[in-house]
Parts: C-alpha cells; structure tokens; sequence
C-alpha cells in the first residue's frame, strides 16, 4: 500500500517518463558539480536532496572545506539568482531584508520606495551565518517559512524557487553565536562537512593550485528545477515508510514512551521534522534513480534531518552523549 500526496492525478507511464527526464537532468548537475567539487559525495548528495525537495540547508563544518565554494557551484549549474551575505557582528536585519526609504518628487511631494534587499535571490548564501547576532539572524524566519517579508506593514513576495543555503563554523569557534531553534527548524537538513579523503585532497592540491581553476557552468534552468521538485512531491511512498517516519519523529520526543529519550533529550522535533523527512525521502529515492522511496532513506537520512531539531537534557551533555549517538539508538529502532 502507498500513499499519495494531493496532486493532480498522473499516470504510471507519465510518471515513469518525468522520472527518466528528471534522472538525466540529476546527473547533468551531479557531473557540473563534480568539475569542481572533489570528493564530498555525502555532502553534494545532502545539499542536493535538500534544493530537490524544495527546503533550505545548512551546511556545518570547520574554515576551509570548501561551503562557500559549493553554495557558489550550486547556483551556477542550477542556473538560480544567487546572491551572497556575509553575517558579521554588525550586520542588521535591513542589510537582508531591505529598507524602506523617503524620496521627494519634482512637486515637493514625499513618499516612500522600499528598496529591495539581497535575500530577493532565488538561491541566498548565507554565508558564516552564526556570526550574526540573534536578531539579525531571526530577519530569516519569515523568509524562509512562507516565502515573503513583510517591511513596514506591507508584504513583499520573494522570487521562486527561493532556497536559502547558509553555512556554519562549530560553535566552539571564536566570535560565533548560537542560532535561534526556531530558524533551525526552518532548515531541513543539516549537513555536516567532514575533512576530504586522502585522495580527494590529493586531486584538490593537483587541480586548484595551478594558474587556471575549473570553473562551474549552467546545466538547468529554475523552472526546470521546479517540474522535479513538483514530481518528487507527486511521487507515491510506501505505508511502511510513513510508518517508520512516524515511529522515528515521535520516538525522539520526551514523554512518548522511550526511556532513553526521556533520559537524554529535553526537547524533540516536531511534525515539521515529519515533513521534511517526507520530502527528503522521496528526493533521494528520484536522486538514486527510483520512483519510491524506502525505509533505508528514512535511516540514511534520519541523523541530518532530525539533529538540529533535538536539544539534550544537562545530564547527558555531562555524560559526554552526543545528538548524534540519540538519533542513531532511535534509527536501529525503526
């Protein structure tokens, strides 16, 4: 038994068609982006399964390991508007979002123009974006929730797609604060950036030090990008991952039944960590060329969708546990 979402009704041989056409546009943009990305297939698949399923991700890692060049990449071979803020300490919430400024006309008249600011991009880097403070940062919420700002009582649509991809240093790093949990939330995945492997650097030291460095180009267009992120959201999921979906969000919650949740987290995701499961799911299906999505997407995406939706209890950050070792015990429940 699968479970359909609310779509206009589509056949199984048109949905076989869009799935081929879909699969050679992926692998058009997984070849653009491996021209200049080396190594880091986790990584490109994550960042790729989240712009796919139509979300936000936040790329984590320590100086060096090439986000900004692959939020760069991605907006190039996916041919979206991009534009780039770097957070600092005194960046402002107008430096995002805009501004609304007083002009005078010929007859003395004065009104008001509101002057856009960068997050009007269909694909925002949010560069180093907890070096922001907390406020400056929230200017995202709205954004990235419902696809709109609202300056000075009026609402003002941002393009689409809109994708915010921001990047993170540990927060054990000088001069970093924290990110509100309710913009965490917004994300749908986090995606944490290890060192490359041996070769992997390797071909980097060969490749990136020499007078020319390889260079990104366009492979999709923005309206092509939404036809696969409309058919992944079309595309059926089978009730036994709708089950494990459920059974893995709601195990991570206090008060659901699970001593060892109850012991070591304070608080646990919400249905919105569901949905992004949902969604994820089916786009790594689509990415690794099936039409429906498995329990072991559910498993292989379980740690980046839900770890920054959990907070541990003080017990257990003394204990040394990680989010990471909680979520894997919930993932062998499943």
């Amino acid at each position: 038994m699968s479970v359909m979402v609310k779509e206009s009704p589509i056949s199984e041989t048109d949905m076989v068609a869009e799935a081929e056409k879909a699969l050679a546009d992926i692998s058009r943009i997984r070849d653009g982006v491996g021209r200049v990305i080396f190594g880091q297939e986790h990584v490109v698949e994550r960042t790729l399964v989240a712009l796919l399923a139509g979300g936000h991700a936040l790329l984590v890692g320590v100086p060096g390991l090439a986000k900004t060049k692959l939020v760069e990449t991605l907006g190039i071979v996916l041919g979206l508007d991009s534009r780039r803020i770097q957070f600092t300490p005194d960046l402002m919430p107008s430096d995002i979002l805009g501004s609304e400024v007083m002009e005078q006309d010929e007859t003395g008249k004065r009104s008001f123009r509101f002057i856009s600011g960068p997050i009007f991009a269909q694909l925002l880097m949010a560069d180093e974006i907890n070096r922001a403070s907390p406020r400056t940062q929230s200017a995202l919420l709205q954004a990235m929730q419902e696809y709109h700002v609202t300056i000075a009582g009026a609402r003002y649509d941002l393009p689409s797609p809109f994708h915010v991809l921001a990047t993170q240093n540990p927060l054990e790093q000088e001069g970093t604060y924290p990110l509100p949990e309710a913009q965490l939330d917004r994300f749908l995945m986090q995606v944490d950036i290890l060192y490359p492997e041996i070769e992997a650097e390797r071909r980097i030291l060969l490749e990136t030090t020499g007078v020319e460095d390889a260079k990104a180009t366009n492979v999709l267009q923005p309206a092509r990008l939404k036809e696969i992120q409309t058919l992944i959201r079309r595309m059926p999921v089978p009730e036994s991952v709708v089950e494990a979906i459920l059974t893995l969000v709601r195990s991570a919650r206090p008060g659901q039944g699970n001593a060892d949740t109850d012991k070591h987290v304070a608080w646990g995701p919400g249905p919105r960590a569901s949905q992004a499961l949902m969604l994820c799911t089916r786009a790594r299906a689509l990415y690794d060329g099936r039409l429906a999505p498995s329990v072991d997407d559910v498993r292989a995406l379980a740690e980046p969708v839900l770890q920054h939706r959990m907070a541990l209890t003080f017990a257990a950050r003394a204990e040394g546990t990680s989010v990471r070792d909680v979520v894997a015990k919930l993932v062998k429940g499943i």
